[in-house]
């Protein structure tokens, strides 16, 4: 991509209606831009770092076997009062139809909508276990959207829901959905910050699991269990002060981010819409459930959170827009001609590249680069000469490259 084609371009001041550092950054960086509280628009960078995470997430899902499906936002008031959600979902938006006087919900969540679809295609034991996810946008009235893309109106997520005969065969799944939400965090670059955290089972079960991810700018208190390599969440914590896995009670207590989160249904919402199936025997029981949830938008702020400088973001390589800045620092004659040619080698091999051919000074250009924060900064200058100036952002030092070296490194 030429960055002269780009409509965005990069703020130097932070927004002032904006406290977290998440958005700060994606803002000034070109990244997001803020529509009101709680909403953004992803821009063309910003994009592309939403999609290579949301790949990530998709190749792990489909590894636990899921079937992707698009669920509509649009719910009606029908399903929701079948589970007793309508008047004590407490971030529910809800409308009236102008014309047919109808009421309708904008989906926060899709148990409502999952279980009725699951009853028309499931009723014998040969038809389970089936799992089943989507990536789709969200809404929720939330009274606190002041932390950019860590808690906003509207949001992307996954929900995987898994449908079994019985509970032993959910525990199996929600083992294995647990390892792969793991490798979410490890494939983005957050793993080593990242825990399995105990929860509240509310009405499910005696314990969910959230993913919570260690950094300053978490709104949640967890507390780390050195020798399980677990945290528990403050509720938990509050009603028996201990590790759940073993008991010990000489615990870290740490700030994080909550990036995702698990539960065991059971059959909270299979029996409201009498999803059962038959057995062998040809007796009738109720479907099994499990969900797995992740926020995309909320990954993506919390990324920014980790990685980042006072400088700018800090793009972790598998995530990142794109793998290469290119500075051309001279607009015109051999260096212009010099930083074209590396720039269609860079893209005849396969690297993803953001060309920076702008007419500006050499000290945006870098302070640009910075912000932006991809892996690798390559500069072309009449200081460089027929070689190539390269930079990891994580580091200080340059050393110059011929051509060859370059695709080699990089």
């Amino acid at each position: 991509m030429r960055q002269n084609e780009l409509f965005v371009k990069t703020r130097r001041e932070a927004p002032k209606d904006e406290e977290s550092i998440n958005a700060q950054l994606l803002i000034r960086a070109g990244f997001v831009d803020k529509l009101m509280a709680g909403v953004y628009t992803f821009l063309p960078l910003g994009w592309r770092v939403f999609q290579k995470i949301e790949n990530i997430i998709r190749e792990e899902m489909e590894g636990l076997g899921g079937q992707e499906i698009l669920m509509p936002s649009l719910q009606p008031k029908l399903n929701w009062e079948k589970t007793g959600r309508w008047d004590n979902y407490d971030s529910l938006f809800k409308f009236t139809s102008f014309y047919t006087k109808t009421e309708y919900a904008m989906g926060p969540t899709h148990e409502e909508i999952i279980s009725p679809l699951l009853a028309k295609f499931v009723s014998s034991y040969k038809d389970l276990p089936k799992y089943v996810f989507q990536i789709q946008n969200k809404f929720r009235d939330e009274a606190r959207a002041k932390s950019g893309l860590l808690r906003g109106r509207e949001f992307f997520m996954k929900d995987l829901y898994s449908f079994h005969r019985d509970e032993a065969d959910m525990e199996k799944y929600y083992e294995k959905a647990k390892k792969s939400y793991l490798r979410i965090f490890n494939k983005v670059g957050i793993g080593k910050f990242t825990y399995l955290t105990y929860a509240s089972g509310g009405t499910f079960s005696k314990y969910s699991h959230e993913f919570q991810t260690i950094t300053p700018a978490g709104e949640d208190m967890i507390y780390i269990c050195d020798k399980c390599k677990i945290a528990i969440n403050k509720e938990i914590i509050n009603e028996q002060n201990s590790c759940p896995n073993c008991g010990n009670k000489n615990l870290r207590e740490k700030k994080a981010i909550e990036v995702g989160n698990i539960f065991k249904l059971k059959t909270k919402y299979s029996a409201p819409f009498d999803l059962k199936y038959k057995d062998e025997a040809g007796i009738e029981k109720e479907v099994i459930m499990g969900c797995y949830g992740m926020g995309l938008n909320r990954l993506m702020g919390a990324i920014v959170e980790i990685f980042h400088d006072e400088k700018g973001i800090v793009w972790p390589e598998s995530v990142a827009p794109y793998k290469v800045h290119l500075l051309s620092l001279g607009g015109k004659g051999n260096i212009k001609k010099f930083a074209d040619k590396i720039y269609k080698n860079l893209q005849k091999s396969g690297t993803e590249v953001l060309y920076d051919n702008r007419e500006a000074s050499i000290g945006e250009k870098f302070n640009d680069a910075d912000l932006i924060g991809l892996p690798h900064r390559l500069v072309v200058s009449e200081k460089t000469g027929n070689k190539i100036e390269v930079k990891k952002r994580v580091e200080e030092k340059t050393r110059l490259v011929n051509e060859k070296e370059l695709l080699k490194i990089i």
